[in-house]
């Protein structure tokens, strides 16, 4: 790995770190957390971008405050929130692979986005279900989703045009 790559992995973990800590009081909190991640393995591709998160995440399991709200620690990725940070890898893994066999046009890095925003959902939702039933009791499908999936499509769907805006640019710059 050049010293570059490092630098890059470095730095797009910082910016998820810092996205993570902006939070946007709607009414569920809304963070960058998902801009950040879609952002990064778009510039750093699937190799790079997919390290990138596993970083984030480990920083963030070993006690690190990297996580949404300052938190860190295994209890943060076992509760019922932590699926969905676990999601963000296999996001990472998803877009990074369809980018990598189609191609970067907009409309490519827009569906691969929405494929690995659907991934990190169910992923975090199923996740979210298991904790919430060992530790509460049942709850349905449909409230899951109203509480962790619906009040953040279109905030998420925002980010992911903002980050496809901001890739050329920044693109650009890392190419020099």
């Amino acid at each position: 790995m050049k010293t570059r790559e490092i630098a890059y992995i470095g730095l797009c973990t910082a910016l998820i770190a810092v996205c993570s800590w902006i939070s946007i009081p709607l009414t569920v909190p809304i963070t960058l957390q998902t801009f950040a991640i879609f952002l990064t393995v778009a510039l750093l591709g699937l190799k790079n971008g997919t390290i990138t998160v596993l970083v984030y995440i480990l920083l963030g399991a070993i006690g690190l405050p990297v996580f949404s709200g300052f938190k860190s620690g295994a209890a943060v990725l076992l509760g019922t929130t932590g699926g969905y940070i676990i999601g963000f890898l296999f996001s990472a893994i998803v877009v990074g692979l369809i980018l990598k066999f189609f191609g970067k046009s907009t409309l490519v890095m827009f569906i691969s986005m929405i494929i690995g925003l659907i991934v990190c959902y169910i992923f975090g939702t199923i996740w979210f279900m298991i904790v919430y039933m060992k530790n509460t009791g049942d709850i349905g499908l449909v409230s899951v989703l109203s509480w962790c999936v619906i009040p953040f499509i279109i905030p998420d769907i925002i980010k992911i045009i903002l980050a496809i805006i901001l890739y050329k640019p920044l693109s650009k710059e890392l190419i020099k």
